[in-house]
């Protein structure tokens, strides 16, 4: 039989050959929302700060999405590995219906409460409008942003990352081309504003769910969907959702997290909220290369893990660290060294500029420590423990950070803000440093002990 490359493989080399996949999807992936908030921005700071603050909602969107395609995922793995094609179709067929139904929940939420979320964060009428036209059309029509999701994560369940990212890709390209046509009124078409930019982003999330499908059909042999003779098997929703639901938790945090910040911001400045929307996609960005790294762990120690060969997750863990730490502070030296570039994407006002310059130089020094934080949780992921990545993000995004937000804003000013993000990362890297230690403790000992027996 055929070694797996991830037993053999040197580690340096395995390390680039799984994370560079990952990384390429998530950074199109991200380009979604910045394209929109470029091309949003040069109509007003009104139509930024809007889209700004209906970003969590996308955010939860993405959550359930991805979440729910990540235990589709490690079910689908799971019985390939074992040749149940009963299963296989099972799964397959529950993950589908599973994305239609989370489509229909975010669909009835798109009719009835996007103007209720909108003004719970502002009094202005003009944001407020902006804010529900863009988010109605992303909610009504988020079928293609759920489906795509389903449908990548069926070929990642083989290990056809590359036709993943093809799907991803093609989306992103349709998004990038219709924004400026749709938002401004190109090639004879009405100018539709806002609209126009989430009309952009529902058609390219279709595009990426049709090219997904179509590549499942004619590459993927082994995931097919069928409807015939299906029952929905609860052992298999649940062995979904215990793997699902953490995902889904920790994809939310950030959702919660950027939600209340903007409830902190705009009593002080709307300015303020546009620049935090900003500064949050753009960190998004930067930060896919981290991810993809950390993802590119959970298998890698998964499968050291059950090989046994225990050095080797040291030495996954040794490699991945440093080739992460390297690209935070690549990131840092860019958010340090061209803070008004980076905001100057944004047809930024002076107001802006004031506020954003110095916070990108404050921020960018925790990237390092964040970096850390993802990359030990992702790979105790791979130990089958979740908890570490879960309580290292609340601990960064959440529950220390938020309060010391808003206990800053409230006595300092929206100046010093962004210093509780120093203690927020630190605290959270302290601890999965830590936990990380005592989770790898423990699995040594229960090996030792099953290896007496």
């Amino acid at each position: 039989m055929k070694e797996n490359k991830m037993g053999t493989m040197p580690m340096p080399r395995l390390v680039i050959t799984m994370s560079l996949p990952l990384m390429l999807s998530l950074l199109i992936q991200s380009l979604y929302n910045i394209v929109d908030s470029i091309f949003v921005a040069k109509l007003s700071e009104d139509a930024l700060t809007a889209t700004s603050l209906v970003f969590p909602v996308q955010l939860l969107m993405i959550a359930v999405g991805v979440g729910t395609g990540v235990g589709v995922n490690a079910v689908l793995s799971k019985n390939i590995g074992a040749q149940n094609t009963e299963m296989i179709e099972n799964t397959a067929m529950t993950g589908l219906i599973l994305s239609i139904f989370s489509t229909v929940i975010f669909m009835i939420l798109g009719f009835t409460c996007t103007g209720i979320f909108v003004h719970t964060f502002t009094k202005n009428e003009i944001i407020a409008e902006y804010g529900i036209q863009y988010l109605s059309i992303c909610m009504i029509f988020c079928i293609g942003s759920l489906v795509s999701t389903m449908f990548q994560r069926f070929l990642q369940s083989v290990g056809d990352t590359f036709y993943s990212m093809i799907s991803l890709i093609a989306g992103a390209v349709v998004n990038i081309i219709l924004d400026p046509i749709l938002i401004f009124g190109w090639l004879g078409l009405p100018s539709m504003g806002v609209r126009g930019a989430a009309i952009a982003t529902v058609i390219g999330q279709c595009v990426s769910a049709v090219v997904a499908i179509w590549l499942n059909a004619v590459k993927n042999p082994t995931v097919k969907i069928k409807w015939k003779d299906y029952k929905m098997n609860k052992a298999v929703v649940a062995q979904i959702y215990k793997v699902g639901v953490p995902t889904i938790i920790t994809q939310s945090i950030g959702s919660v997290m950027v939600a209340v910040i903007n409830a902190i911001l705009i009593p002080f400045s709307s300015t303020a909220v546009a620049f935090f929307g900003v500064y949050y996609k753009l960190q998004n960005f930067l930060f896919m290369p981290m991810n993809g790294l950390g993802q590119a762990a959970i298998p890698i120690v998964g499968f050291s893990y059950g090989s046994k060969n225990y050095n080797r997750i040291k030495e996954a863990i040794r490699t991945i660290l440093p080739i992460g730490t390297g690209l935070s502070l690549v990131a840092t030296v860019v958010f340090m060294a061209l803070p008004s570039v980076l905001l100057g994407l944004f047809s930024p006002g002076n107001e802006m500029l004031s506020i954003g310059v110095p916070a990108l130089r404050i921020i960018s020094v925790t990237f390092a420590f964040a970096s850390v934080t993802m990359i030990l949780g992702y790979s105790m992921s791979g130990l089958g423990n979740g908890m570490v990545n879960m309580l290292g993000t609340a601990l960064r995004q959440l529950i220390i950070f938020v309060p010391l937000a808003y206990l800053f804003a409230s006595r300092f000013g929206i100046g010093r803000v962004w210093y509780s993000m120093w203690i927020s990362e630190s605290v959270a890297m302290l601890y999965a440093v830590f936990a990380a230690r005592n989770v790898m403790r423990r699995s040594k000992i229960i090996m030792e002990e099953e290896q007496r027996l």
